[in-house]
């Protein structure tokens, strides 16, 4: 099958190679041109045979728009749009609409499996028609993991996305509940190797998963993450679940709080807990710092 790829990055650099192993013709199109195979999208498109499928792999939001509406004006009736980013699902639902007025087809894939993915494969949630979903089937085999796991046609248009959200969401929430215990091992006088104590949970233990051994990995490289600053960004996608969860009346306790803790990392020295500091102090006399 012949695919045109936009947005060469880590994951979208991965899954061209990922796919021409696989047998596939790709043509893959970044604004870094030492990675593109094109000079623009306009050369890629005229490159592919009609009828044309092109995958985007930009970030969510005005790239994201930008390369939609460049394709709008560039692909013609039955071509298909697949948006592999990170978008937001209620723009799925905009983009297929604008496209297919134009009788062009769109598929959200929401894709999970980071820089790993070209040797393990792509785990991919994907919305879209039928008819449009089934067009793809052999890029989708291309790229997910070998055996009968991986892949789900969720549902609708925006469907994918809003799996992938969810996904992401627990992961916050998993990645937190190993980070809070990490800690307190760590503190603690009595464990004296809290590496061997992660690792000797990666076997028999109901909390091994593939999270516990890239944590272990991380130890064996920084055993007590020294090198590292208690920083830690967010993509946004854990913003969007808690939003859904407000909007559809649904409890995420452990995803919410996991998402705050991120904010929280984020302040050297949190306004929050000077507040605390002075409540504290004032019913209870307990003891505040000083700068």
């Amino acid at each position: 099958m012949q695919l045109g790829l936009i947005g060469l990055g880590k994951m979208g650099g991965n899954m061209r190679e990922r796919i021409r192993r696989a047998g596939h013709t790709v043509i893959g199109y970044d604004r870094n041109p030492e990675v593109s195979d094109v000079k623009s999208l306009e050369e890629l498109v005229q490159r592919l045979d009609a009828p044309r499928t092109v995958w985007v792999m930009v970030p969510a939001g005005t790239a994201t728009q930008g390369v939609i509406d460049e394709l709008g004006d560039l692909l013609s009736e039955g071509d298909t749009v697949v948006d592999g980013g990170n978008s937001r699902w209620t723009d799925d639902e905009k983009h297929a609409a604008e496209l297919g007025i134009k009788g062009i087809g769109f598929v959200d894939a929401g894709v999970s499996g980071g820089v790993w993915g070209l040797q393990n494969g792509y785990a991919l949630m994907v919305g879209g028609d039928k008819e449009h979903v089934q067009r793809l089937q052999p890029i989708f085999e291309a790229l997910k993991p070998e055996g009968p796991y991986g892949y789900v046609h969720a549902g609708r248009v925006g469907a994918g996305h809003f799996s992938k959200m969810v996904h992401n969401g627990i992961e916050y929430a998993m990645m937190q509940a190993y980070a809070e215990g990490w800690e307190l091992l760590e503190k603690v006088n009595s464990v004296t190797d809290v590496r061997e104590v992660f690792r000797s949970w990666q076997e028999g233990t109901v909390i091994r998963s593939w999270l516990l051994d890239l944590a272990v990995n991380a130890l064996d490289e920084d055993e007590h993450l020294q090198k590292l600053k208690g920083f830690a960004q967010d993509s946004g996608e854990g913003r969007w679940t808690v939003e859904a969860a407000i909007d559809n009346a649904v409890p995420l306790p452990a995803i919410t709080a996991s998402l705050f803790a991120r904010f929280a990392s984020r302040q050297d020295d949190s306004p929050q807990m000077k507040m605390i500091a002075a409540l504290r102090n004032q019913f209870g006399g307990h003891a505040v710092e000083s700068k």
